[in-house]
């Protein structure tokens, strides 16, 4: 059997050996991987942020993919894409534009080329822009050979030919062979930038521990890439790229995406709080990730539980909830629907519950591969009938982990169900993360009544005088057998009361609840800028990274702008209608149709002017930085 060659000890960096190539020192650079569905972008753009984070750069990933399990192959609605920002500086996005666009097919050209910047490298495989895949990319001529690509860099050489010689020793048929290309195009890419190829081979020997063959095959297409780039006598386009590491402070770092934080988060949650836990989800686009990351976590106390609808889901979630586990359920958009009438029901019986809704397109099933902040007012005001619930929102993948923590804590000191909100973006995402220290957050020790009252009477609603959350009480517990339920109970008693003056002190109570958690969660700050001036952008959510750039950069040229960034979206930080209403001009940028906009126009009476996106795509630094000089400029 034929066998990989190993891969020798090399130096971080552009490599010294082989052919002279032009090496060019940059602080950052942006790069989109792209093709067909069926070629492996996702996991190869995962394998090179892996090995981008171990060289110790700050980074960024937007993984970009259809709808479609599997759409026809060459079409230019089966496009995936991956692109990562990457560089010694600190890194907010990723990335406006990419500076080099890695195009596996016509399609791929096609649907990426928009996106890269002019002078930017194209890295074109001939050996796909066949008549037929032009064809169904709607290109009437070759785009590599008639001229149109001028305004680019061009590197186009056969790509599928190079990896079917480089495989040819492992014996596998064409179609398996070719799978190996990108990990040939990633080999090229590693040597492009001065990355190891280590990490990815023991990666490759671990995923294909059951097939050597299929191991070797994919390995040796790896080492053929790095070493084209290192021979290759190709003028002009062909370059390595040097970029520093970034200064950092030291800590235990990984790559973590915003839904293995959210994970992560939620057992750390569940452990600050002394509670097992209990998770029932239903499978959907792009909330799955979280279910499939607590699966692997059966060791920390918790239970997985895949329920047959979203309905299920929340009212198994609800059930763990009053037999005293911490608990969470999940979804998007339309699930977070389909939980709405159960979500009253834990807002009625005051039960801590973490709904965790990852924001995609909409409305229905919409873009369920895209990102999307369009469930604001869903979060704050979608349920029958008075049902306040505390709303947080994450602002990157690593925030995730801090926010999951809070939305623990939250709904176990006020007793009530907190909806976590991230989207798309935030979930797909990846990010360097410090892992934090066994000591950084306070424990929130659960409580639960065990005495009897002296009377033998036990109201279910007896409450903290300071936070208003009611005394919880495992079932079974002796002396403290009680009900509760959908129908409204008595303020004094905890039985079944209809009268009117009961519903109206219940329903103001409820509310007064949520409202004093504005007294525990902390003043509003200013991330960029002064504290008043002639504006301020405020932002929510996967903004933060654009919002922020693009006011370092107003800012750089003169302008005084600040950015304002809200994690509590209900209620609001106490201070923040009077710091709102020191700046002259509000602008809020926001992926949906002006709904954080309408809350802050509601709440504090101010003139909040929208910016806002819904193609599916998070916002770009110069999107935000061209509104912010359009309105300094009035």
């Amino acid at each position: 059997m034929a066998t990989a060659a190993k891969v020798p000890d090399e130096p971080h960096g552009p490599s010294s050996g082989g052919t002279s190539h032009e090496v060019v020192h940059r602080d950052s650079v942006v790069v989109r991987f792209a093709g067909d569905s069926g070629d492996g972008m996702q996991l190869t753009g995962g394998q090179f942020t892996l090995s981008t984070a171990l060289a110790g750069n700050d980074l960024a990933t937007f993984p970009d993919f259809p709808a479609e399990i599997r759409a026809p192959q060459g079409t230019l609605f089966g496009v995936s894409a991956f692109q990562i920002n990457f560089g010694s500086t600190r890194i907010e996005t990723a990335g406006d534009q990419p500076d080099v666009l890695i195009a596996m097919n016509p399609a791929a050209l096609k649907t990426n080329l928009p996106a890269l910047r002019q002078g930017g490298l194209i890295i074109a495989d001939t050996g796909e822009f066949s008549e037929r895949n032009l064809k169904k990319a709607r290109y009437e001529a070759n785009p590599l050979e008639d001229g149109s690509l001028s305004a680019w860099q061009l590197l186009a050489f056969d790509i599928s030919k190079q990896t079917l010689e480089s495989v040819k020793p492992f014996g596998l048929g064409n179609k398996d062979a070719l799978r190996c290309k990108n990990m040939w195009t990633l080999g090229l890419a590693l040597w492009m930038f001065g990355r190891p190829r280590g990490p990815i081979v023991e990666w490759l020997s671990a995923k294909f521990a059951k097939s050597e063959v299929l191991r070797d095959a994919n390995i040796a297409a790896l080492n053929a890439g790095h070493a084209f780039g290192e021979t290759a006598e190709l003028a002009g386009p062909l370059k390595q790229f040097s970029l520093a590491a970034a200064e950092v402070e030291p800590g235990l770092y990984r790559t973590i995406s915003g839904a293995d934080a959210i994970a992560l988060g939620l057992v750390a949650g569940a452990k600050l709080s002394g509670l097992p836990m209990f998770f029932g989800g239903y499978p959907i686009t792009p909330a799955s990730a979280i279910l499939h990351a607590l699966a692997r976590l059966r060791e920390f106390d918790v239970t997985t539980f895949q329920a047959e609808d979203e309905i299920a889901a929340i009212g198994a979630a609800i059930g763990a909830a009053w037999a005293g586990s911490l608990a969470v359920t999940s979804s998007s958009g339309p699930g977070i629907a389909l939980k709405g009438e159960a979500m009253g029901l834990a807002v009625m019986t005051e039960l801590p519950l973490v709904i965790v809704n990852s924001q995609r397109g909409g409305p229905s099933t919409g873009l369920p591969t895209k990102t999307e902040q369009s469930d604001l007012y869903q979060a704050v005001y979608g349920r029958n009938g008075d049902a306040p619930m505390p709303v947080i929102a994450a602002r990157s993948p690593a925030d995730c982990f801090e926010v999951a923590i809070e939305a623990c804590r939250l709904a176990l000191k006020y007793m009530s169900p907190v909806m976590l909100l991230t989207d798309g973006y935030i979930a797909n995402a990846a990010e360097p993360w410090r892992v934090p220290d066994d000591g950084s957050f306070t424990p929130f020790p659960a409580k639960f009544r065990e005495d009897v009252p002296e009377d033998g009477r036990f109201n279910p609603f007896t409450r903290d005088p300071e936070t208003l959350g009611r005394q919880w009480v495992k079932p079974g517990t002796p002396g403290l057998m009680h009900r509760i339920g959908g129908i409204e109970k008595g303020f004094a008693s905890g039985n079944i009361d209809y009268s009117p003056e009961n519903h109206q002190k219940m329903t103001d109570t409820r509310k007064a609840k949520i409202d004093g958690i504005a007294r525990d969660i902390p003043a509003q700050a200013v991330e960029v800028g002064n504290d008043h001036g002639p504006l301020v952008v405020v932002g929510w959510g996967s903004t933060y990274g654009p919002i922020r750039q693009a006011v370092e950069l107003a800012r750089s040229k003169g302008h005084d702008v600040a950015h304002v960034h809200i994690r509590h979206i209900w209620p609001l930080p106490a201070n923040l209608g009077e710091l709102l209403k020191r700046y002259q001009r509000v602008l809020v940028p926001e992926m949906n149709t002006g709904q954080l906009k309408t809350l802050l126009r509601d709440q504090y009476l101010v003139d909040a002017q929208p910016l806002n996106k819904v193609s599916g795509q998070p916002f770009r630094i110069a999107e935000i930085e061209a509104a912010i000089e359009g309105m300094l400029a009035q």
